[in-house]
């Protein structure tokens, strides 16, 4: 038998636990997982002294283009995030110009990611007041689902969605059998909050992470479940930043509504008392906790009530960044090449996270919340996007080490677990040894169709 590409020795994460197995890959898919398989290659990789994971897939990501590419870019961001063992990401419909908002838009970011998008990729669309009607084209184009804010976005041209516009999107989307994602944070708690600490000339770092307390991210998930269900839509809340958040979507679970949740690297390896050191690179929204909810939202993890971990990598230029007024500083994260190294630090190595779990948190539990394809699993018929990880290996991660376009990650100086050695899209490399590999070669993954009987 002659392989395309066989992958030997190495350490194999697989849904049956963790096997020392070679890959073998035809056709741009997984073929065989045996302990010695025989025939040739046109390609071998030796594997040897590695663990092989399935390939990392981020369902929250802003390369921001087209339009604003000086904020990150398709070839920027899809690079830093195959050097974190990265093969498919999915672009939040903001920060672009045009936001992603209908077809039209759809095709204009779709032209921007080709030839430049170095990963497979999926996208979303957006959910804003005065475009319920363009739901159903954005469908048609392949979007994976629909983003709505319940607070302010920061972006002028993608408005928040009010209770009206979200149940009555939440109702199309469920006709259509997508997803609608929820930013749940409540506006009117954190709007008067921030009014109040400018006016009254708080503008430092402790005055903005008050100004968006616990209680107005609990409440907004509550009330996002309450419509999703009276809708019959499912619904998925992003970056979820405190156990009291992820403890609500458990217990709607519970009750058999169909809501899931994330949670960020950042909100699990980082404090409000890192925000006063590292600064800007720090600022996000909702902002970093204490270390009491810190440890809260660990426990949740560790239960199994978060579906996955997502970067919202979301970066913007050094200018952004730069303000004494802490709440007007551009608000976002650049971490989109550090999840993997974090899990497997902090979750795998610290806390004894199952590597079984660490893949379902960065690769399976996307791709099958989404329906994103065979992907997510080490076995036969499976599409083969594999990341080859040397998790003897940890290392302080250096501002030299990263791809992404302005370099400005609140990760700089901690310590990843695991170096990827080599990253594979479609049994293709794309990233190995610290350096990108060959021309971009990603290419637009649509959801599968969720069945009917489910939309009932």
């Amino acid at each position: 038998m002659r392989w395309d590409l066989l992958v030997r020795g190495g350490s194999a994460v697989t849904p049956a636990g963790v096997v020392r197995a070679d890959i073998a890959v035809a056709d741009g898919r997984i073929a065989e997982v045996a302990l010695e398989i025989t025939g040739t290659a046109t390609e071998t990789i030796d594997a040897t002294g590695c663990h092989v994971l399935p390939g990392v897939v981020d369902p929250h990501v802003h390369f921001n283009d087209p339009g604003r590419a000086d904020w990150e870019g398709f070839e920027t961001g899809s690079t830093a995030f195959a050097a974190g063992g990265g093969t498919l990401f999915v672009d939040m419909p903001l920060n672009a110009s045009p936001p992603t908002l209908d077809a039209a838009s759809f095709d204009a970011k779709l032209a921007a990611a080709r030839g430049a998008a170095r990963t497979d990729y999926a996208l979303y669309g957006g959910l804003v007041p005065g475009n319920v009607d363009r739901l159903p084209e954005l469908a048609e184009r392949g979007v994976a689902g629909f983003k709505a804010f319940m607070s302010g976005s920061g972006i002028d041209d993608f408005h928040a969605a009010d209770d009206a516009t979200l149940w009555q999107g939440m109702k199309v989307a469920g006709e259509l059998g997508l997803p609608v994602l929820v930013h749940a944070e409540n506006d009117a708690i954190t709007a008067a909050l921030a009014r109040e600490a400018v006016a009254a000339g708080r503008t430092g770092i402790r005055d903005y992470l008050a100004s968006r307390p616990v209680v107005a991210e609990v409440e907004a998930i509550g009330r996002a479940i309450a419509l999703a269900a009276d809708a019959g839509c499912p619904l998925h809340i992003v970056h979820v930043s405190s156990g009291a958040g992820v403890a609500i979507v458990a217990e709607a679970r519970a009750k058999g509504v169909e809501v899931t949740c994330e949670t960020c690297p950042h909100y699990l390896v980082l404090t409000d008392d890192d925000v006063e050191r590292i600064g800007a690179a720090a600022k996000c929204a909702p902002p970093l906790r204490s270390p009491a909810v810190q440890a809260e939202l660990w426990q949740r993890v560790l239960a199994g009530e978060i579906q996955f971990v997502a970067s919202d990598h979301s970066p913007a230029p050094a200018s952004m960044k730069q303000s004494k007024n802490f709440f007007e500083v551009w608000g976002g994260i650049a971490g989109v090449q550090a999840t993997l190294g974090l899990v497997l630090e902090e979750g795998h190595r610290q806390r004894g996270l199952p590597l079984a779990d660490v893949v379902r948190l960065t690769s399976r539990g996307a791709v099958e919340r989404f329906r994103l394809g065979e992907r997510g699993r080490i076995e036969p018929g499976c599409v083969a996007d594999l990341a080859i990880v040397d998790l003897g290996h940890a290392a302080p991660l250096a501002a030299s080490d990263l791809h992404d376009r302005h370099r400005l990650s609140p990760y700089v100086g901690r310590t990843l677990r695991g170096r990827v050695r080599r990253t594979l899209v479609r049994g293709r490399t794309v990233f190995a040894d610290g350096t990108p590999v060959g021309p971009a070669i990603g290419e637009l993954v649509r959801p599968e169709p969720r069945p009917r009987e489910a939309r009932a």
